[in-house]
């Protein structure tokens, strides 16, 4: 019978996919960026919502760009749960594009691709950051470059901060966690690391008991007269102390 109840809702989730491509290819044309956006914070909650996931969104999400949103890396439900908050643009590495209907979800989406087998490739993505965050775009990053365990945050990679400092735009951090709904209690069932496979981690997401996506937002911070590594650094910990809050006392638990 679980069996049944997965499959089920593994094939709402793969027609629900289909239906955002049909949107992008069809609708997306005649909408103007805010209907986009919306249209997509709406489809990402009605995916969590088939995955069992509800949201709960602390603190303000950002309200329009120019701004760079920095957030912690758990899972690929990572960019479902912040777009089902807020719409942003996201960095990705370049092979999702290549993917069969993520792909293409994904850079309708608005998606900025970096090959990070190219080492010259961080430059030229940062200056299209830039561009886009001088024309008042809202671009989210995860720092840590890949998803950690959901224990500790990994360090966080600078180069990416240079987009919004040579933009003059803020950063806002975030942090993000998925629990169980009925006592809150961390849940991996999402996670995506190691020799995980995408399929694996979807199914595990489909078969676990409810969960909630908790997003917590901080306060945007000037990029005046900062310098990225030193910057990295403090809002690695400004990211940490956000994800704690999501706790219920406070203070993350690591698992029995």
């Amino acid at each position: 019978m679980k069996l049944l109840v997965v499959c089920r809702k593994l094939l709402r989730a793969v027609m629900h996919g289909l239906g955002g491509w049909w949107t992008i290819r069809f609708s997306f044309p005649r909408m103007s960026p805010d209907e986009r956006s919306q249209e997509v914070q709406r489809w990402a909650r009605r995916m969590l919502e088939i995955f069992g996931v509800s949201l709960v969104v602390q603190g303000t999400p950002p309200v329009r760009g120019p701004l760079l949103l920095v957030i912690n890396h758990l899972s690929w439900l990572d960019i479902v749960a912040i777009h089902a908050a807020r719409h942003v643009r996201f960095v990705a590495k370049s092979n999702i594009r290549s993917w069969p209907l993520i792909g293409s979800l994904s850079t309708g989406g608005g998606t900025l691709y970096i090959e990070r087998e190219r080492r010259r490739d961080a430059m030229r993505l940062v200056h299209h950051m830039a561009d886009a965050l001088r024309a008042g775009d809202l671009i989210g990053v995860f720092p840590e470059g890949t998803t950690g365990d959901g224990h500790a945050l990994l360090p966080f990679h600078a180069n990416l901060l240079q987009a919004a400092i040579s933009a003059g735009a803020p950063v806002q951090p975030a942090a993000l966690r998925f629990a169980l709904r009925s006592n809150g209690e961390t849940s991996f069932a999402p996670s995506y690391i190691g020799d995980e496979t995408l399929f694996d981690s979807v199914w595990r997401t489909l078969s676990a008991p409810p969960l909630t996506a908790f997003v917590r937002f901080g306060e945007p911070q000037d990029s005046r007269g900062r310098e990225r590594r030193a910057w990295a650094m403090a809002l690695h910990t400004e990211v940490d102390a956000l994800r704690a809050h999501t706790y219920p006392d406070g203070h993350p638990h690591r698992p029995a």
